[in-house]
C-alpha cells in the first residue's frame, strides 16, 4: 500500500510539473511494477517482468475489439460537426427560449444538451456552439461572463448525454454494461440542463443587463425552426433506438451492439453531412485525420492509466483500503462522501479523461464491496468530472472557450461559471441522495 500512495503522488507531482499524463502514468507504472516483482526498480527481473506486462498490456488493447467504438463515436461527433446540426440545434432553442431574459443563454444550454445527444464530446460541444452561439449573444448585448459560462457549462453535457465516449470507456474499465451506462445518463442529464436553466435564470436575477431579452419568434417560426432538426432526431433514434432493441421486431429483428451503433451513427452523420453540402474530399480526409489523431490519443492515456492499475493492483492498494474500511467500519455512505471529496480536490489540477482512468481502478473495488451500484457509481464519476470541467485552475472547458473567443480573460469566464458550478454540486447531491433517478431506466432493461 505504501508504494502505491507514493507511486500516487508521484504521478501528481509529474503532472503538476506539466509532463503529459500518459507519460507520468506509463513510467510510474512500469517502475513501479518493476519494483514490485524484483524488489528494485533496477532488479533485472523486475525490469523483464515490467517491460513483458507493458507489451502485453499495448498489444491487448490495440486488439481490443471492445475499444473500436470509441474512434466511431469520434467520426460521428466530427461529421455531426461538419453537417452542421449545431446551428440548427441553436436556432430552435433560440425560437423557443430567445424572447425571454437571459433567453439566448438558456437556449445556449438546451442547443449544448441536443448537440451533446449526437456528439458525446464536451470539447467539441463546446468548441462548436461558442462559433454558433456567442456572435448571437454579443448582438443583442450579453455579458461576455454570461455568454461563456453558458456555452463552458452547456458543453459539459457532452460526456454524460448519451452517447458518451467517457461512459464507454468507464464501462470497458469496469466491465459494466454500456448500454446500461447510456440509458442512464439521460435522467442526470435533462436534470443539468434544468439546472443550468435555473443557473442562468440567477444569474440574469442578480444583473438583468448581462442577459437582455431578444425579440419572440412567431409559431410559424417556431414550426419551421423544429422541422429543421429532423436529422438531429432521427440520428438520436438511430443510434440510441438501436441500442436498446427499438428495431427488434418482425422482420427487421434488429438490435445493436455499442460498437455497431457508434458504426450506424458515423454512417448517418457522415451521409447528413454529405446531404448538406458540408463535406469534400478535403474535409473528409481532415475529419479522419481528426480522428486517427484524437482515437491516438485517447488510446495512449487508456494504456498508460492500465500500466498504472497494473502497479496499484500488484501493490494491494484497493484490497488495503477495503480493509481499512473494513477494520474501523466507516459507514458506506461516509466513504463516498469522501471519495466524491477527493474527486473535486483532482479535478482542480487533472483534466476529465486523465482523472477517470486514473482513480476508477483505485475506487472502484472499494465501492463495490460497499453494495453501491456500478452503474450508478458511474454516472456519479462522469457528473463529478463535469465539475471538474469548469473548475479552476484547471477546468478545460473554460480554456477551450478561451482559446475560441480570445478577448474575454479567463477571470471573467471562471466568474461568470461559479452559478453553473453550484447548480452542478446541486445535480450531484441530488444524485447521490436519490440513486433511483440514476438506476429507474436501466432497471427496466432487465438484467
Amino acid at each position: 500500500m505504501t508504494a502505491a500512495l507514493i507511486g500516487f503522488a508521484i504521478v501528481l507531482v509529474l503532472v503538476l510539473l506539466r509532463m503529459p499524463i500518459v507519460f507520468a502514468m506509463g513510467l510510474v507504472g512500469t517502475l513501479g511494477f518493476a519494483f514490485e516483482r524484483g524488489g528494485s526498480i533496477f532488479s533485472e527481473r523486475g525490469l523483464k517482468a515490467a517491460m513483458s506486462m507493458v507489451g502485453r498490456q499495448i498489444t491487448d488493447t490495440a486488439q481490443d475489439y471492445g475499444l473500436s467504438v470509441i474512434p466511431l463515436f469520434i467520426l460521428m461527433g466530427l461529421f455531426v460537426n461538419k453537417g452542421g446540426l449545431a446551428r440548427e440545434l441553436y436556432a430552435v432553442s433560440n425560437a423557443f427560449l430567445g424572447h425571454l431574459r437571459g433567453g439566448l443563454a438558456m437556449a445556449t444550454v438546451a442547443a449544448c444538451g441536443g448537440f451533446s445527444a449526437i456528439c458525446g464530446s464536451s470539447l467539441a460541444t463546446a468548441a462548436t456552439m461558442s462559433k454558433v452561439a456567442m456572435p448571437e449573444m454579443r448582438r443583442y448585448g450579453y455579458a461576455d461572463g454570461l455568454s461563456t459560462a453558458s456555452i463552458a457549462a452547456g458543453g459539459t453535457l457532452g460526456i454524460l448525454i448519451p452517447p458518451s465516449v467517457i461512459l464507454v470507456i468507464y464501462g470497458l474499465l469496469t466491465e459494466t454494461s454500456i448500454g446500461k451506462l447510456f440509458i442512464a445518463g439521460i435522467v442526470p442529464g435533462v436534470l443539468g440542463i434544468l439546472f443550468y436553466l435555473f443557473a442562468v435564470r440567477w444569474s440574469v436575477y442578480r444583473n438583468p443587463q448581462a442577459g437582455p431579452a431578444g425579440p419572440r419568434a412567431s409559431w410559424g417560426e417556431r414550426l419551421r425552426a423544429l422541422r429543421a432538426v429532423w436529422a438531429v432526431l432521427l440520428l438520436f433514434f438511430l443510434v440510441i433506438g438501436g441500442l436498446y432493441g427499438v428495431f427488434d421486431f418482425a422482420p427487421l429483428n434488429l438490435t445493436f451492439s455499442p460498437t455497431e451503433a457508434a458504426g450506424m451513427g458515423a454512417m448517418g452523420a457522415f451521409l447528413i453531412a454529405l446531404s448538406r453540402g458540408g463535406l469534400d474530399w478535403r474535409t473528409t480526409f481532415e475529419v479522419l485525420k481528426d480522428t486517427a489523431f484524437t482515437s491516438a490519443a485517447l488510446f495512449a492515456v487508456l494504456i498508460g492509466a492500465q500500466i498504472f492499475s497494473n502497479f496499484v493492483n500488484l501493490a494491494g492498494l484497493p484490497e488495503a483500503l477495503i480493509a481499512i474500511v473494513t477494520a474501523y467500519d466507516v459507514p458506506p455512505f461516509v466513504v463516498m462522501l469522501m471519495i466524491l471529496g477527493i474527486y473535486i480536490v483532482l479535478g482542480c489540477v487533472f483534466e476529465s479523461l486523465s482523472m477517470l482512468l486514473l482513480t476508477v481502478p483505485i475506487f472502484f473495488p472499494l465501492v463495490i464491496s460497499l453494495g453501491f451500484d456500478p452503474v450508478w457509481f458511474g454516472i456519479v464519476v462522469v457528473v463529478v468530472t463535469e465539475i471538474s470541467l469548469i473548475t479552476p485552475p484547471v477546468g478545460l472547458n473554460v480554456f477551450i472557450l478561451k482559446g475560441v473567443v480570445g478577448d474575454v480573460s479567463t477571470g471573467t469566464i471562471f466568474r461568470g461559471v461559479t452559478p453553473f458550478w453550484v447548480a452542478d454540486i446541486f445535480r450531484l447531491a441530488l444524485i447521490v441522495l436519490l440513486p433511483a433517478l440514476v438506476l429507474f431506466l436501466p432497471e427496466q432493461m432487465g438484467p
